[in-house]
């Protein structure tokens, strides 16, 4: 499901915001900052933010800019120092994947306590939006969040970087509110091999790309 693209103002540049609104309320399992858990959602946010970006309230400031783009009830919403003009797209047999990747700073999720300072000083987030056709269980939704992550990191090692994410790493899987129930999300049931195989082609080839390359297909 391709995104509207919008723009908004802060301090003296324009910057993209992608926007996925829907008819009705879709289930929502999200780890992002605003918005984030497990429920109905009427919208997602995919906000693009200077790499300089320090605010310390990050789920108050991206309520706000739902409200500003006339957004309805409740919704999920996350941001990066990518541009989210340049997003990838990766589709798998009903899956459809739309990642923003920022992996100029990966790491190692299992680092040692000595690397948690330098760690929060880099620059990168890779964000995923994943739509299914039909509806997970909640235990199934939280276990598509973790197949989400083992295809990212399944793609970092093919590009040969050395980690398995970044710090800041968001991740929103939609699926209907009502619709044939599934009770698997895990790499090798139905749905999660779908939503992996998508995922790593999305990662893979957004991380091939140059920096401020790439679009949505």
């Amino acid at each position: 499901m391709q995104p509207v693209l919008r723009t908004r103002r802060e301090g003296q540049r324009d910057l993209p915001v992608a926007v996925w609104r829907f008819v009705e309320p879709r289930l929502v399992a999200s780890s992002a900052p605003h918005g984030g858990g497990i429920g109905p959602r009427r919208w997602i946010v995919n906000a693009t933010v200077p790499a300089s970006y320090g605010r310390r309230d990050p789920d108050r400031h991206l309520g706000k800019l739902g409200v500003s783009l006339g957004l309805p009830g409740r919704g999920a919403a996350m941001m990066t120092a990518v541009d989210v003009g340049h997003l990838e797209r990766a589709s798998d047999d009903g899956v459809d994947v739309v990642t923003s990747v920022g992996l100029g700073k990966p790491l190692w999720a299992a680092a040692d306590e000595s690397s948690r300072a330098a760690d929060a000083r880099r620059v990168g987030t890779v964000n995923v939006v994943a739509f299914l056709p039909e509806r997970l269980t909640d235990a199934a939704l939280v276990n598509a969040v973790a197949t989400v992550a083992e295809a990212k990191a399944q793609a970092m090692v093919d590009l040969g970087l050395p980690g398995t994410g970044t710090a800041t790493d968001a991740t929103c899987i939609v699926c209907p509110a009502e619709a044939r129930l599934h009770r698997y999300g895990g790499p090798r049931s139905v749905w999660g091999a779908r939503l992996a195989r998508a995922v790593h082609a999305a990662v893979l080839a957004g991380g091939m790309r140059p920096a401020g390359e790439g679009t949505v297909r």
